[in-house]
């Protein structure tokens, strides 16, 4: 039972006003005897980021809710529903589905989940009742006899060390939860200056302006100028540069060949063709033919 003279003690009923409800309102983490606050504080926040709102702790280390919210900033909307129970059975009571994570493996046939098994099997029965996701002591986790009450239970995988952080173990495991609830709403900004597409001419105008740069460096020197232009189209076409981009990618070929002519290293270059050449098609010598021969057909 909870404990009523308990100051800390808050009920996890329904989401206050402002809350969003999603697939992850009837998810409660149950923390059995854990014995580090820092460790509470970096479960709630990773509660926080993953969207989960209902902490249940049993039989917990003594903490101040001010000095968890000093190391998880801006959660004091979960950290206000933290409710504590004096026992394992009354903090799972209402809980359709309890699943455990454990780095221990028993003799008895346990139904094992991986990290995201567990999300999917949490998610399948949400609709039900609340489920219980368990994690134990810092140091022996979980004991025989909260192991024996879970329906499911969840090892990290690992190398042999296999010795996770409390909180870094919830984290994975809301992480995933997160994930496949389809509650990953947070996006990134946009660039601050958006720029449209780069158009056809756009990326015309930049390869003519890149054969010239190059020409002028006699890059095609030793090299075949189609292929190497071959594969700058190739290359450009996979980056996608937008209009900004691809303007930067031209004003660095011109560039080229402007610091060349004030050098003096090269008289001053005509502009570009902009219509690039059509490939030529190269016939091997063995099947040439003189222009006797055809006029012959």
């Amino acid at each position: 039972m909870e404990r009523p003279s308990d100051p800390f003690k808050r009920a996890a009923g329904p989401l206050p006003f402002g809350m969003s409800e999603s697939r992850l309102s009837r998810i409660a983490v149950v923390l059995f005897e854990p014995q580090d606050p820092v460790n509470i504080a970096a479960t709630v926040r990773a509660m926080k980021n993953m969207g989960v709102s209902t902490l249940r702790l049993v039989r917990p280390c003594a903490y101040d809710p001010v000095r968890l919210e000093g190391i998880a900033h801006d959660t004091w909307d979960v950290i206000d529903r933290i409710a504590h129970y004096d026992d394992f059975d009354g903090a799972v009571a209402d809980c359709v589905r309890l699943v455990g994570f454990t780095a221990r493996r028993r003799a008895a046939k346990w139904q094992i989940l991986d990290p995201r098994g567990a999300a999917q099997d949490a998610l399948a029965h949400v609709e039900d009742g609340w489920v219980g996701l368990v994690f134990g002591r810092e140091d022996n986790g979980l004991p025989n006899e909260i192991l024996d009450r879970l329906h499911a239970a969840v090892t990290i995988p690992t190398t042999e060390h296999a010795s996770l952080n409390l909180a870094q173990a919830v984290l994975i495991a809301l992480y995933e939860l997160h994930l496949a609830a389809g509650d990953a709403t947070r996006t990134l900004p946009g660039p601050r200056k958006e720029a449209p597409p780069a158009t056809t001419e756009e990326f015309e105008r930049f390869f003519a302006e890149a054969h010239q740069a190059l020409e002028a460096i006699q890059f095609f020197k030793t090299r075949y100028p189609e292929h190497i232009m071959r594969s700058i189209r190739a290359l450009t076409f996979r980056a996608a540069p937008d209009a900004r981009e691809l303007s930067l990618l031209r004003a660095t070929a011109l560039e080229v060949v402007r610091f060349l002519e004030r050098t003096g290293r090269i008289e001053r270059a005509r502009p570009p063709d902009v219509a690039p050449r059509p490939p030529r098609h190269i016939v091997p010598r063995h099947e040439r033919r003189s222009a006797s021969d055809d006029a012959e057909d």
